[in-house]
C-alpha cells in the first residue's frame, strides 16, 4: 500500500516540487543555527535563564563540542541543498531534530517545541520519500531489498533545483561571513544590506521554479 502510494507520488510533477523546496526549508532553517555555532557565538542571550538557556549556555561553554555540533548541522543542510546527497542530509537532520524536539519540550519551550516537531515531521516525510535507497538497512541478506519505482511522467531538473540550493546557501552564508554574524532581523530595515538577502533567498526558488517550467513546456513541443 505505501509503495504504491510512493510510486504514485513520485510521478507526480508538484510532488517533487513540494519536496525540493521542504528540503530546502530544513536546511535552511541549520544554517543559522549551525553557524552561530562554528563561529562560536552564544545561541541564546546570556542574561537569559532557565532550564533551556542554561542548557545552551553550558553547551556555548563546551567548547570545540559546541563548534563540531555546528558543523554537523552545517553539513546536513549542505547535503539537503545539493538534492543528490539529499538523503543523507535527511537522516542527519533526523537524528539532529530528534535530539533538538526532545529538548525543547523536556524544557518546555512550547513555541520553539511546535516548530521544531514541524520540522521534524516533515524531515520523516523527506526521509520516507527516498524510502527505496535506505529500505535495505533493514532487510536480511536472503530478502530482496529492491522497490520498482515508477519513472516520472514530468521529472523537474534536478540539476537546475541544487544549483538554486547552491546559491541559497552561498548566498546566506557568504552575507553572515562578512558581516561576522549571523543576520537575523526583528524589524523591516531597510538600511541594512543583509536585510535584502532573506527577500533575495525566498525569490530564487520562484525564479528556479518558473525555468524549469518553461523547460519542461519547451520539450513538450513537437
Amino acid at each position: 500500500m505505501f509503495e504504491s502510494l510512493l510510486a504514485r507520488a513520485r510521478s507526480t510533477r508538484w510532488v517533487h516540487v513540494v519536496v525540493v523546496n521542504l528540503r530546502f526549508l530544513i536546511a535552511f532553517a541549520f544554517v543559522p543555527a549551525g553557524l552561530k555555532k562554528v563561529l562560536d557565538q552564544p545561541f541564546t542571550d546570556p542574561t537569559n535563564h532557565g532550564p533551556f538557556h542554561d542548557f545552551l549556555h553550558a553547551l556555548h561553554g563546551t567548547g570545540w563540542f559546541y563548534q563540531v555540533v555546528g558543523i554537523l548541522q552545517l553539513l546536513a543542510s549542505a547535503l539537503l541543498f545539493t538534492q543528490r546527497f539529499a538523503t543523507l542530509g535527511a537522516l542527519m537532520a533526523l537524528a539532529l531534530l530528534t535530539a533538538i524536539v526532545a529538548f525543547c519540550w523536556s524544557t518546555l519551550v512550547v513555541p520553539t517545541a511546535i516548530v521544531t516537531t514541524l520540522m521534524l515531521l516533515r524531515t520523516i516525510g523527506l526521509v520516507l520519500w527516498d524510502f527505496a535507497k535506505w529500505r535495505g538497512l533493514f532487510a536480511s541478506d536472503r530478502e530482496s531489498t529492491t522497490i520498482a519505482i515508477t519513472p516520472t511522467s514530468a521529472p523537474i531538473d534536478l540539476r537546475l533545483w541544487s544549483q538554486c540550493g547552491l546559491a541559497i546557501f552561498v548566498l546566506y552564508l557568504g552575507t553572515a561571513l562578512v558581516r561576522g554574524g549571523v543576520y537575523r532581523p526583528k524589524t523591516i530595515d531597510f538600511s541594512e544590506p543583509a536585510f535584502y538577502v532573506l527577500p533575495a533567498v525566498m525569490l530564487l526558488p520562484i525564479i528556479t521554479f518558473v525555468i524549469d517550467q518553461r523547460r519542461i513546456r519547451k520539450n513538450r513541443v513537437p
